[in-house]
């Protein structure tokens, strides 16, 4: 996946997530969405290269970095939890969409059950490949 197509395909699935919103409450460089208001991607350039930063389990944000030349502790974020996406080998859109779609149900697991739009359990995972 090059540059150019990252922050689109990571817009276009958070925008299907259901209860998903954007803003941009850190400034015009910054795309925010949320879920209800709570924060699950940011996206930004980081000296003119495209990143997508997203929530993830800590042992799954540390396999990922393992695994990943392109996935790096979340930038400006709590690196145990957050993880920022590079465009590069090995990032396609399926991983993308899958790591968009896992911070998102993240963290509408954490939120009170009468304000979560889904079932975060459920929500997202009859489509999944393993990796």
């Amino acid at each position: 996946m090059n540059a150019s197509t990252l922050h689109k395909t990571a817009v276009d699935c958070a925008e299907e997530l259901p209860g998903a919103r954007l803003g941009h409450p850190l400034g015009p460089d910054w795309e925010v969405f949320k879920v209800r208001s709570k924060v699950f991607m940011l996206m930004t350039e980081v000296p003119g290269r495209p990143v997508v930063i997203l929530k993830a389990e800590p042992a799954e944000a540390h396999a990922l970095r393992e695994q990943y030349r392109h996935i790096t502790p979340g930038y400006h974020m709590n690196r145990k939890h957050w993880i920022t996406l590079e465009s590069g080998e090995g990032v396609d859109e399926e991983l993308v969409r899958e790591l968009v779609t896992d911070s998102y149900r993240l963290v509408v697991a954490h939120l009170p059950k009468a304000e979560r739009p889904v079932d975060p359990h459920t929500y997202g995972t009859g489509t999944r490949a393993a990796r």
